[in-house]
């Protein structure tokens, strides 16, 4: 891997900062000082679908769609015609069984992301590909004693995640906790962001922005501009909130409100923990119990520093840095009215299991890098060209190679690293990760993640029970951008 020098990285500053003004007229926002158009409406939930003994059957159709998104038409990608998708609602040991046709005209596929399950076959399996207008049918078939909590499902074809995400391609899982909690309603949040042109149609993405991880002028939840939501003084709501954005971090607050953490993407904790904000990489999860107090508050997205390219030369470059700089208002809670009745307490939660006195089987370090060179994502899967390399121990991804061997009923321990000056959320399919460090600080309880963020140039310390599931699938950045120019890895457990 080449060195990048400073006038390559003055290169592509420039190439990203000409594609942006090229593409941007029309463009419209959701913060700073542009348009809220159409924002301020009632917020609206998914559609949702539930099973029947232990069974939910469901088609979703990936294709074109022309959708009201902030008060005019965008023309975008969606299943079955809805941003987002359809909500899947099941409990621990059903199944689900989805038939899943593509009327894009490019290769899809389908990934329940965070779901533990098999990657076999039918199963969640990353290397299916469905050609334009065909179909595949789907199994996922769920442990009995699988982790409640809030998942999501959207396409992994290799080469195409990304754009096919930020068109629209993503809907929200409920695993039902068995134990369920009072509360007075339940909300799922899906956060996603998009780019459109003057016509409503999506924005063409300059390669600076995919080098960079693109972020969207406009951010959305559930599809819509800053909808606004109503509840009643002393009522509990448990929200459901889902990063469904190709790269943008969120840091999330609500003013004036009671805010606990209940779950993060695989269960939920042990007993709820008070927070004045949340900070979610692009793909993780939070349930978050909201306990209201008079008054309007507003759901806000504050900027992330997830680093930039001029942290390989020390300086700065044109171009430089994802945009997301200023405080994005999503929604409005509006709280009046006669107060709520007593919702009851919140019951403890399971203790969380703790791999740390597991007997370790491997252990492994894993280095996520970039570099000029390469045409990182063409990986025998499809993928596009790039003027740099995005690698995993300095590998693009292949299809065709595995890279980890572990084996069914041991732990391991990985190490990744991260030797670039940008942020890396790593997501490992299937088994999730228990964070035992990081960056040299050990953690006192227990922590489960699926979506893992390894800091630029730092190191985070995982553990994970390779249990239940044979079978091959693969780990990667879950900047999405980033993964489809090579940086994923493949795993397989026998």
């Amino acid at each position: 891997m080449s060195p990048l020098t400073r006038r390559q990285l003055l290169a592509l500053g420039a190439a990203g900062a000409g594609a942006a003004a090229a593409g941007g007229a029309g463009l419209w926002w959701t913060g700073g000082d542009g348009p809220l158009a159409g924002g301020g409406r009632e917020l609206v939930q998914p559609e949702v679908l539930t099973g029947r003994d232990g069974i939910l059957d469901v088609t979703l159709d990936a294709s074109p769609a022309s959708v009201q998104v902030g008060g005019r038409r965008a023309e975008l990608q969606a299943f079955n015609g809805s941003l987002p998708g359809p909500t899947l609602r099941v409990r621990p040991g059903d199944t689900i069984r989805a038939t899943m046709t593509n009327g894009l005209g490019i290769p899809t596929n389908l990934h329940v992301h965070g779901l533990h399950v098999s990657p076999q076959g039918n199963g969640d399996n990353p290397f299916v590909s469905i050609a334009p207008g065909e179909s595949f049918d789907y199994e996922f078939v769920l442990p009995a004693d699988h982790p409640p909590g809030t998942y999501w499902y959207h396409p992994h074809r290799h080469g195409h995640v990304a754009d096919q995400v930020a068109a629209g391609l993503y809907g929200a899982i409920v695993v039902e906790d068995p134990d369920s909690v009072p509360v007075s309603r339940e909300r799922v949040l899906v956060v996603s962001d998009l780019t459109l042109d003057g016509s409503g149609n999506l924005a063409e993405v300059s390669p600076m922005e995919q080098m960079m991880g693109r972020e969207g002028e406009t951010v959305l939840v559930n599809g819509q501009v800053r909808p606004r939501a109503t509840a009643a003084p002393g009522e509990r709501e448990l929200w459901r909130v889902v990063n469904a954005c190709p790269s943008r971090y969120l840091r999330l607050s609500l003013d004036g409100q009671d805010l606990r953490l209940f779950g993060r993407d695989v269960g939920r904790l042990p007993a709820p923990v008070g927070v004045t904000e949340v900070v979610l990489a692009p793909g993780n999860r939070v349930e978050l119990l909201v306990d209201t107090r008079e008054g309007t508050s507003t759901l806000v997205a504050a900027p992330v520093d997830r680093g930039g390219m001029d942290g390989m030369m020390g300086g700065t470059v044109p171009g430089d840095g994802p945009g997301n700089d200023e405080p994005i208002e999503l929604l409005t809670l509006g709280v009046t009215g006669a107060p709520a009745g007593e919702v009851g307490p919140v019951p403890a939660g399971p203790p969380l299991r703790d791999l740390r006195s597991a007997p370790v089987a491997a252990r492994r370090t894993l280095d996520f890098a970039m570099g000029m060179g390469g045409r990182g994502g063409m990986g025998g899967m499809g993928g596009s060209g790039s003027m740099m390399s995005f690698t995993i121990d300095g590998r693009a991804f292949d299809g065709g190679r595995t890279d980890q061997h572990v084996r069914i009923g041991t732990v391991e321990e990985w190490v990744l690293t991260n030797s670039s000056p940008m942020d890396h959320p790593m997501h490992l399919h299937v088994w999730p990760m228990q964070i035992v460090e990081d960056g040299g600080r050990d953690l006192g309880e227990p922590v489960w993640q699926d979506v893992v963020n390894i800091p630029a140039f730092g190191r985070v310390t995982v553990r994970v029970a390779f249990e239940d599931f044979g079978g091959r699938t693969v780990y990667h950045c879950h900047v999405l951008d980033h993964e489809d120019l090579g940086m994923m890895g493949t795993v397989e457990a026998r």
